[in-house]
């Protein structure tokens, strides 16, 4: 028998669980007696359906480091064209390099598009021609250094 808590299938979000991710998303620290007084329910309420979300994969629970904190002072989006056959080949690869934080196969006119923080330009260009450019498969490149990040929310 399928479980439900509070008659919400566990496949589907109701109003409630809308309103503890959204709670969680402003700030992650949060109280769920805080989430339980806007919605003027028990705070046991909102811990199990907060360890319900969590175990169906709806939220995944991590710390967001502050890279220019960090000093990772330049971040860049690099475009990379692939061997065809190669291309998850490739990501794979790249997915182990430290400077890389986000790698997404797409369509059009990059295969992968890849975000990198480093701590300075000199290091993102010994990233691009020592790291990147020696792995097979890789065709060519480009880099969009970023200037300013002027939104960044975290889904």
């Amino acid at each position: 028998m399928e479980s439900n808590i509070g008659n919400t299938p566990r496949d589907k979000l109701d109003d409630i669980d809308r309103h503890i991710i959204n709670a969680l998303r402003s700030d992650g620290r949060v109280a769920f007696a805080q989430i339980a007084e806007q919605l003027n329910v028990s705070p046991g309420m909102i811990r199990q359906r907060y360890n319900r979300l969590v175990d169906l994969g709806y939220l995944k629970v991590v710390a967001v480091a502050n890279p220019m904190l960090m000093g990772k002072r330049t971040m860049a989006m690099v475009g990379i064209r692939t061997d065809g056959r190669k291309m998850m080949d490739v990501a794979n690869k790249l997915a182990r390099f430290d400077e890389v934080v986000y790698i997404v196969a797409t369509s059009g006119g990059y295969d992968l598009m890849l975000e990198v923080f480093c701590r300075d330009n000199e290091d993102l260009l010994t990233f691009m021609t020592e790291k990147l450019a020696k792995v097979d498969g890789v065709r060519e490149t480009e880099s969009f250094i970023y200037l300013k990040i002027v939104k960044e929310i975290y889904f």
